[in-house]
């Protein structure tokens, strides 16, 4: 079976790159597109990427992450000279799939990653899990310790038990009022 028969149709194709050299690839491909003539065959390159909000000495700072490291997702016709235009880029690994055949992405994959992708509130980026041990560093309770309970990422609220005067206290603190110890 040639790849001409494995789909006329426009579709959404994973292919794997190095990891960090996605903006290299997109750029060599949107240049081997023009250069041979394939914008009726290769539509759209596209790298997922979400907002998070990152917090470094105390400072929110919102960073765009890829979703996936190593993979950029190609809207495509797929036939022998358009797979070989995309697998021949630079840094380019190869395309999902099963040996030399690519594998569509379903639309339910697209409409989940165009939407996490449009999600307009950045995300808390925070490397705590309950049950991890922290220390408050600000607010009525600064220097104490205690464990994570629950984590609110949307909000950025963080729940830690405390132990004061004997006893366990659950206390609701910002993102920014600890630190994992």
């Amino acid at each position: 079976m040639s790849i001409q028969d494995i789909n006329q149709g426009r579709r959404w194709y994973a292919i794997h790159t190095y990891s960090g050299y996605e903006e290299n690839v997109t750029h060599n491909l949107k240049q081997r597109i023009e250069s041979m003539d394939m914008e009726d065959k290769i539509f759209k390159i596209l790298i997922p990427t979400e907002k998070k909000i990152k917090i470094k000495n105390g400072k929110r700072k919102v960073v765009e992450e890829k979703i996936f490291p190593g993979y950029v997702l190609v809207e495509m016709i797929v036939s022998d000279e358009s797979w070989y235009v995309v697998r021949n880029t630079p840094n380019v690994t190869g395309f999902i799939g099963a040996g030399t055949t690519p594998t569509p992405l379903s639309e339910k994959e697209i409409k989940g990653l165009q939407k996490r992708m449009g999600v307009e509130e950045p995300k808390f980026n925070i490397d705590v899990t309950p049950g991890s041990p922290v220390q408050i560093t600000d607010g009525p309770f600064k220097n104490l310790e205690g464990k994570v309970v629950s984590l609110d990422e949307a909000r950025g609220k963080i729940k830690v038990l405390v132990s004061m005067f004997g006893r366990e206290t659950p206390v609701e603190l910002d993102f920014l009022q600890i630190k994992k110890t």
